[in-house]
């Protein structure tokens, strides 16, 4: 297959993705969390993906945590990219200057860099610590790990677009700083920053089954990819590999699949 093809597959499958998500209980045929049948049951006609060790329905617990993963990640990227944006254009166009604000603006692109060194998955397990395992603090917490991302890639570009000579011209007119800021240097940033959502968005969905992986994501019996991978790989090393590959598989094709949707969005916007 054409590298075109595989960019409008991922396209594909990234709106499969987002249908799955919308639709996943009329796509569950069982309650994924109620026993469906024995435990370990091997795929079959009648469970598509087999059961995990406590007899739930492996393929219904897939589609279910899709929808669930799927949200905390478009969740997390658009909030991140918001807060992110706001950020890294403040500070971006304030950072040399002098006075109050320009202190200010220096002592936040010190602070993103320090919440951009903590290890992530920390922040998470701080933040899961404090407040419990629910969805509403998992995504806190990931917006909290992607916001200085998006924020440092803004700030490095309104930096290259800050002494352009065209924005000097403008001031010259007498444009104000904020105006200027919105009608010519937000225009210039916002491309690259929608094009790192993809890159937020498989920090999120991988950060996410982090936690569930590690025992301190969502809560039992909720549905999600790391907490079915975590149970199933014990299931695995005595032979039953059915409760871990799936959720695997899919978490793996779903971040492939967006990361191709967002290139071919890329490569559309440049044959403009």
């Amino acid at each position: 297959m054409r590298a075109g093809g595989w960019r409008w597959a991922g396209l594909a499958g990234a709106g499969l993705v987002l249908l799955v998500a919308a639709f996943a209980p009329l796509l569950a045929p069982y309650d994924a969390r109620k026993i469906a049948g024995p435990p370990l049951m091997k795929p079959s006609g009648e469970h598509w993906f087999g059961t995990d060790s406590n007899g739930l329905d492996v393929f219904s617990q897939t589609v279910m945590a899709t929808r669930l993963d799927v949200l905390i990640a478009v969740t997390t990227v658009l909030a991140a990219t918001a807060l992110g944006m706001a950020a890294g254009l403040a500070i971006g166009m304030n950072e040399s200057g002098r006075g109050g604000i320009g202190v200010l603006a220096r002592a936040g692109a010190r602070a993103a860099d320090f919440v951009q060194a903590v290890p992530a998955v920390l922040v998470g397990l701080v933040a899961v610590g404090l407040y419990g395992s629910t969805p509403v603090t998992i995504t806190v917490a990931i917006v909290i790990i992607l916001m200085p991302m998006q924020a440092r890639l803004v700030r490095t570009e309104v930096l290259q677009v800050r002494g352009e000579a065209y924005l000097d011209a403008a001031r010259m007119a007498g444009t104000s700083e904020l105006r200027l800021t919105v009608r010519h240097v937000l225009p210039n940033v916002a491309r690259p920053a929608v094009l790192y959502m993809s890159v937020l968005f498989g920090v999120s969905i991988m950060l996410t089954a982090a936690l569930g992986f590690l025992g301190v994501g969502v809560a039992a019996p909720t549905p999600e990819w790391g907490a079915m991978i975590s149970r199933g790989a014990t299931d695995a090393s005595l032979g039953h590999w059915w409760p871990a590959l799936f959720p695997l598989t899919v978490l793996i094709l779903t971040v492939l699949a967006v990361t191709a949707a967002f290139s071919t969005f890329q490569q559309g916007r440049q044959r403009r």
